[in-house]
């Protein structure tokens, strides 16, 4: 299986990075609307060139989360196949639940009765306690805490190092 990327910079190289460990592609293939990168053709075309790989699995690697977001929803709406990753040394509790079109990079922790939405970037480190919602299109930064019983809302950016206190938003 195919895995397309669409967005060649330093967030589609880290997807890039995790789909080769996890050993489930054959090929990898970047779309960009770079004009240097497709004028040298290290991308195999435009970001609109994704309607041509239907029957590959997809992911819009894009940092700004809205962007990743609407992405996501058009690909999926389309009936594109959109992955989840998960890097084998994050821990994922049994009980909690990540969506499609989520990341998630080294040592991260998502724990009991956590949701991860929707298209969501867990970054190297970050640490999601017990009972907590992470709404679609938010980016958890490298070594972000977010203790139990938040929820953060869609699209919402937590900066490195930034803690959330217990139910600092609560669940409603």
């Amino acid at each position: 299986m195919n895995l397309i990327i669409i967005g060649a910079g330093g967030y589609g190289q880290t997807v890039a990075d995790l789909a080769v460990q996890s050993g489930k592609y054959g090929n990898i293939i970047f779309l960009d609307d770079n004009e240097e990168l497709l004028s040298k053709g290290e991308v195999a075309g435009r970001c609109s060139d994704y309607v041509n790989y239907k029957s590959d699995e997809i992911y819009p690697a894009f940092g700004n989360n809205k962007s990743r977001h609407e992405w996501i929803n058009r690909l999926i709406s389309e009936g594109f196949k959109v992955p989840v990753f998960i890097h084998s040394s994050a821990y994922i509790s049994p009980r909690a639940s990540v969506d499609v079109g989520t990341v998630v990079l080294p040592k991260a922790i998502i724990n009991t009765d956590t949701k991860v939405e929707k298209g969501c970037i867990i970054n190297l480190g970050a640490i999601i306690d017990h009972g907590c919602i992470i709404e679609e299109g938010c980016h958890i930064c490298l070594g972000a805490i977010i203790k139990g019983e938040n929820r953060i809302k869609s699209c919402t950016k937590i900066e490195a190092g930034e803690v959330i206190a217990l139910r600092e938003y609560p669940i409603v």
